[in-house]
């Protein structure tokens, strides 16, 4: 019988043999960690919770600081950039030093932002609010994604979608949040949601503990990947546009939504502004249901599949958005959220996929690119909006989807053989 070997430790460069490799894939992609993949699912709820609080007081700030849809696009597109700019950074540095306690760290930021939001005065202090938030979101999604991987014991689509869909439920929630305590009581009261913002601190403690007995096994893993056979460079590089272009389209369209949806119905059909905010809560819980959904069926009919569907198959529904009542507006913004958000989670795992041994870089780059889109979006479709009217920019963005026509383009990627 063999000797059993441990994988090295971190702090030395000890050679890896196939037998060591072997056995440590076995062991650590046999079963999927569930109370870990929960406790970041709740993690995802409460920091996501707390970031949709910004948009879904946009009205209320709209009128204590006489906004115009330029601001309130630059206040978005502030809290995407300091995102969406640092996690790939994030990514880069801890896929070669991990940090297991930078999730609690990062929610500090977060908390930080949050009750600054509560007490600011002017529109600079907004603008700084925001970039706190996105500074906490810079570490928190390329760090969670990287943790949901190592705790899906080989189920990727699943172990991703169960970690995104707390963050889905937790921005559905918080418009509802939004219209029954913040609305009514003033600005002062998000301070109340810092308890929130503890709760994910603590559990984020928990995780890190979790993640730091993992960091040897990571390094086993890293020597695993380098020996699976790499696509040719060129088609990486063609894959890594392709699904750059399907991530704009998803995001910018998305961004017409979460940012501009509540304004929309205020101006088309009158409705107030807490009533508003309901039907942002349901948009945003069929969101929540869409990327619960996308990973499990990606794991079994293939990601690619998943990617196409998803962001081509909501282009009919966008198209006759512009043009429904009030009720089939609803309606079709339930299907809409149903279909686009299920390809998230597919395209994250597909590119982990394609780029294997860098989680936390593809991470960090697609989710970095992703709120970048979302807050590029929020800005241009806020300029615009003031310039042509809110109506007209869901007439435009309703052609986003067509985008998806690209995904066609897309390699069909065999199951890795180690899991990463």
């Amino acid at each position: 019988m063999p000797e059993i070997l441990t994988p090295p430790s971190p702090l030395t460069d000890n050679p890896v043999t196939p037998l060591e490799l072997s056995d440590a894939q076995t062991q650590t992609t046999a079963h999927t960690v569930f109370p870990i993949l929960m406790m970041l699912g709740m993690c995802h709820l409460l920091n996501d919770m707390i970031q949709s609080l910004l948009p879904s007081i946009y009205p209320l700030l709209k009128t204590n600081f006489a906004l115009d849809f330029g601001q309130i696009g630059l206040i978005t597109l502030t809290f995407q950039i300091t995102a969406s700019l640092l996690q790939p950074l994030v990514g880069i540095y801890t896929d070669k030093r991990p940090m297991p306690y930078s999730l609690a760290i990062g929610m500090g930021f977060t908390l930080s932002g949050l009750l600054l939001l509560s007490r600011a005065s002017s529109f600079p202090l907004l603008l700084s609010a925001a970039a706190l938030v996105g500074s906490g979101s810079s570490v928190f999604h390329p760090e969670s994604s990287r943790v949901a991987r190592m705790a899906s014991g080989g189920r990727h689509g699943l172990a991703q979608s169960v970690f995104q869909v707390g963050g889905n439920v937790g921005s559905s929630i918080g418009p509802l949040l939004a219209a029954f305590i913040v609305m009514p009581r003033g600005q002062s009261s998000l301070a109340w949601f810092a308890i929130a913002a503890l709760v994910a601190i603590v559990l984020l403690t928990r995780i890190g503990g979790w993640y730091r007995e993992q960091v040897p096994l990571q390094h086993v893993r890293r020597a695993a990947a380098a020996g699976i056979p790499a696509l040719p460079r060129r088609t990486v590089v063609v894959t890594m546009m392709i699904l750059g272009a399907l991530i704009f389209s998803k995001y910018f369209y998305l961004a017409s939504l979460s940012s501009y949806y509540t304004f929309y119905l205020m101006e088309k059909f009158h409705v107030s502004a807490e009533n508003s905010q309901l039907h942002l809560f349901v948009f945003l819980g069929a969101v929540a249901a869409g990327t619960l959904a996308g990973g499990p069926i990606g794991d079994r009919i293939g990601r690619k599949y998943v990617i196409w569907g998803s962001i081509l198959g909501v282009l009919p529904f966008t198209l006759l958005l512009p043009h429904a009542n009030l009720f089939w507006t609803t309606m079709l913004t339930i299907v809409i959220g149903l279909i686009l958000a299920s390809a998230f989670s597919a395209i994250i795992v597909y590119a982990q996929e394609l780029v294997p041994g860098r989680t936390g870089v593809i991470a960090g780059l697609f989710f970095g690119f992703a709120f970048g889109m979302g807050g590029l979006g929020a800005a241009l479709l806020g300029q615009l909006a003031d310039h042509i009217g809110i109506e007209a920019v869901y007439g435009l963005c309703a052609y986003l989807p067509a985008i998806g026509l690209l995904a066609w383009f897309l390699p069909a990627l065999e199951k890795p053989r180690a899991h990463l």
